[in-house]
């Protein structure tokens, strides 16, 4: 991918999310929250990550974390995978896989494929 084309898609996500969420209700989901635990499963993993698959560009949401540590991230056209802290990217179902499979999030947030949102 080149850079124009990641700075494009990212501004697309990020045009994405201002849509989906108004100012005022995104301010209050990141006001720091003292009940939370330090050890949240959710903020240890990014909310978007972003694969190239069958020549689509995919963006995969986190939609849950196992008590194990799997996360399991769903895109459209019912595909997902799976990534642990320590682990590689595994697709879901089918053969193959796409650009993220076999990445580390390390590897993943080091090529741009990972996105957080944090405060």
């Amino acid at each position: 991918m080149t850079y124009a084309s990641r700075r494009n898609l990212i501004g697309l996500i990020k045009r994405v999310f201002a849509g989906l969420v108004g100012a005022g209700a995104l301010a209050a989901v990141l006001q720091p929250l003292d009940a939370i635990a330090e050890d949240d499963p959710f903020s240890q993993f990014p909310l978007v990550i972003h694969c190239k698959y069958n020549e689509t560009y995919h963006a995969f949401y986190i939609s849950r974390v196992s008590l194990d540590g799997v996360a399991t991230y769903v895109a459209s056209d019912r595909i997902a995978g799976t990534i642990t802290l320590d682990g590689q990217a595994k697709a879901i179902g089918g053969a193959g896989g796409g650009s993220c499979v076999g990445k580390t999030l390390v590897e993943l947030r080091a090529s741009h494929q990972a996105y957080d949102l944090k405060p």
